[in-house]
């Protein structure tokens, strides 16, 4: 396992995406709407893995609702999996409490699935099967 990625809440995509290049030279290595998560995002690789830039669709999306409790920044981090339905039969056994029960489409078509911040330290855990 390794991070994918570490995803960050922010209001204007195009701002913090100018922010992250001005500051660090990142690049834009792909973008993408996700519309069943209600979200615009963009990926800046960094090293082994990429910085994920989240703007939400809608005010009522899962990030529109984070940013609206919490303000910009880390919103969550991403675990890169093998095989993600072993992983959340792991978690379980273990007694975390999933928000993902069964993987679901993610961005770039990789399988993704939530783990609940209560059994994860406060931090909202993602993981990532790629494609």
């Amino acid at each position: 396992m390794k991070i994918d990625h570490i995803g960050i809440a922010t209001r204007q995509l195009k701002e913090a995406t100018a922010l992250w290049h001005d500051a660090l030279g990142l690049e834009v290595d792909s973008s993408e709407e996700v519309g069943e998560q209600g979200v615009r995002i963009a990926m800046l690789p960094i090293g082994e893995t990429h910085i994920e830039l989240l703007e939400p669709l809608t005010p009522d999306s899962p990030i529109g609702k984070f940013l609206d409790k919490r303000g910009p920044g880390i919103h969550h981090i991403a675990i890169r999996v093998d095989d993600i339905l072993a992983a959340l039969r792991q978690m379980k056994e273990k007694g975390a409490r999933l928000i993902d029960e069964t993987p679901r489409v993610g961005a770039g078509g990789c399988l993704v699935a939530f783990i609940h911040p209560s059994s994860t330290n406060g931090v909202l855990l993602e993981l990532v099967q790629p494609q």
